[in-house]
């Protein structure tokens, strides 16, 4: 198998630590440079991570969680996990929208339609996710938890949201800092 991403995105980092020590071969792009070339080639969605497995090339983390659950056998996720994963999907994208935005040299506080959406949808996702996370939902170190441990970490580093109100949310942080390949995957390690 075959892991094509960025060192940085909260996405390929989920599937890293999807796949934990299994192996497999890495590949880092740099997306929005030098690399970007390449993944016009290679994924006509224009998205990481991508995995490359025998003949097959799967585009979206969340596909690629499926395919790899599948492959090798573990339970599939619920539909209630499956909607927290859409809540912390639509939290992470907002933010990436913002970061990319910024990246722009656009303001993302003022007061644009676009911008007001994506912290508003920040806001309301990370809400209804310290909700569950208060109730357990992620102290297991499942496919959810890895998502959203990776949803915080790279919201924190990237100094999108404010976490002071969610507590929970830190404490699947803290609580899964320890996983393995956590500390292998950080992205503020990635060159």
């Amino acid at each position: 198998m075959k892991l094509i991403g960025s060192g940085t995105s909260p996405y390929v980092r989920r599937t890293r630590l999807l796949l934990g020590d299994r192996p497999y071969e890495f590949e880092s792009l740099d997306i929005y440079g030098a690399d970007r070339d390449a993944l016009r080639a290679r994924n006509p969605a224009l998205k990481i991570p991508m995995l490359v497995d025998g003949g097959r090339t799967l585009y979206d983390s969340r596909v690629i969680a499926r395919y790899l659950s599948d492959k090798f056998e573990h339970a599939p996720l619920s539909w209630d996990q499956e909607n927290l994963l859409t809540l912390v999907d639509a939290a992470n994208d907002s933010m990436v929208a913002l970061v990319l935005s910024h990246k722009s040299g656009l303001d993302i506080h003022d007061g644009a339609t676009f911008h007001e959406l994506q912290h508003e949808r920040i806001a309301r996702a990370m809400t209804a996710l310290e909700d569950v996370a208060a109730d357990g939902a992620f102290d297991a170190w499942d496919y959810p938890a890895i998502c959203v441990y990776c949803l915080v970490d790279w919201a924190e580093m990237r100094e999108m949201f404010d976490f002071a109100e969610h507590a929970a949310l830190r404490g699947v942080r803290e609580r899964h800092r320890g996983q393995p390949m956590v500390a292998e995957t950080d992205p503020r390690r990635a060159g």
